[in-house]
């Protein structure tokens, strides 16, 4: 005899709220219905905003590498 089969699909949500009040509905939503969540105040893991700071500096320096193909760039290494 086969039983009903119920499949639970979870899936996670980012979501990007434009302003303090929405983000303190959204938390307080969230609590309301003991949904799990955590709060991280970077989009981007610290390694790729310490790369682009080190870019925007380089380039404000002048250290500036012309792109000439992919070929060039790998004949470097």
């Amino acid at each position: 005899m086969i039983r009903n089969c119920y499949i639970c699909y979870m899936e996670a949500l980012i979501v990007y709220p434009e302003n303090k009040e929405q983000l303190t509905a959204l938390k307080a939503i969230m609590k309301a219905m003991k949904i799990n969540f955590e709060q991280k105040s970077e989009v981007y893991p610290d390694y790729v905003v310490k790369g682009v700071k080190e870019s925007l500096k380089q380039a404000n320096e002048g250290n500036l590498i012309p792109y000439t193909g992919i070929r060039n760039m790998l004949a470097g290494l």
